[in-house]
C-alpha cells in the first residue's frame, strides 16, 4: 500500500483520539467587576486559569492581571466562591504573598494556586475577588466564572 492510502486512516485516527483525550491548557475568562459604576484603583484586565479545564484533586492556578497608577504597600485579598447560588468557600490572604510587595504603579499579576477536593462537585462556580490596601479602603472587586467537568481525567485512564 501506499502512503497516500493511509493518509486518510491517519488522520481519522489523530482527529478520534482528540475527541477522547481531553488537552490541558490556560484559558483566559471574561472577568466583572462587582460594582460597575465604580471607580476602583485597580483595574483588572483579565484572568488565567491553569491548567483549565480544572481538575478535582490537582492544583489549580488563577493568575489576575491588573494594573494600579498609585502604589500599593500592602493589603488583604478575599476570595469567595459560589456554587450556583450557594456560598461555599471563603479565604482571606495578605496581598504581599500573592504578589511581590510594595507593588509599583503599573502592571502586576496576582496569583492564586488551589487545589479542589477530589469531592467537589462538577458545575458551574462564580469567584469573587475583593482587594483592600493596608488602610482597608477597597481597591478592586471582581467576579468570574468557571466550571468543573463533570468527566474526571483518572477515570479516562481506566478506560
Amino acid at each position: 500500500m501506499k502512503m497516500a492510502q493511509f493518509k486518510p486512516l491517519l488522520a481519522l485516527i489523530f482527529f478520534s483520539l482528540c475527541s477522547i483525550i481531553p488537552f490541558t491548557s490556560a484559558k483566559s475568562t471574561e472577568v466583572h467587576y462587582c460594582n460597575k459604576k465604580a471607580n476602583y484603583p485597580v483595574k483588572v484586565s483579565g484572568v488565567e486559569i491553569n491548567p483549565y479545564p480544572i481538575s478535582r484533586g490537582k492544583n489549580t492556578t488563577f493568575s489576575i492581571a491588573a494594573s494600579t497608577e498609585e502604589p500599593i504597600s500592602g493589603g488583604k485579598l478575599t476570595i469567595d466562591v459560589t456554587y450556583f447560588i450557594f456560598h461555599v468557600y471563603s479565604e482571606k490572604h495578605d496581598l504581599c504573598l500573592k504578589t511581590s510587595c510594595p507593588v509599583s504603579a503599573g502592571d502586576f499579576v496576582v496569583s492564586h494556586s488551589q487545589e479542589l477536593p477530589g469531592i467537589t462537585p462538577p458545575g458551574s462556580y462564580t469567584l469573587k475577588m475583593t482587594m483592600v490596601d493596608a488602610n482597608n479602603k477597597q481597591l478592586t472587586c471582581i467576579t468570574f466564572d468557571f466550571s468543573i467537568g463533570f468527566v474526571a481525567p483518572e477515570s479516562l485512564a481506566d478506560v
